[in-house]
């Protein structure tokens, strides 16, 4: 097999992607992703972060109480089985 050089090229032969509109949403999606990155890993105030994870903690409680009444509402007779099975297994460990 023979290789074939077209000899040299000139500087205006080659082409720059310094300029190009992929290029300038590298650099834009580069430095989202630097910042994001700087904000996750920077250490927060110990105030702030109990605040945000009792906010969070409460989301998750008031989610899981909708969902509570909801399953309650739409089957109410096995949510009382359920209810009173739990009451006599809690009395038959306070009993002891």
């Amino acid at each position: 097999m023979t290789e074939t050089h077209a000899g040299p090229t000139l500087a205006d032969d080659i082409e720059d992607d310094a300029d190009t509109a992929s290029a300038r949403l590298d650099r834009q999606a580069d430095a989202i992703l630097a910042q994001a990155e700087a904000r996750a890993f920077a250490p927060r105030p110990l105030r702030q972060a109990v605040r945000e994870d009792a906010l969070s903690a409460r989301d998750w409680g008031r989610e899981r109480a909708s969902r509570l009444r909801g399953a309650v509402t739409t089957e109410p007779v096995k949510a009382t089985l359920y209810a009173l099975g739990l009451g006599v297994v809690i009395g038959l460990l306070i009993s002891r």
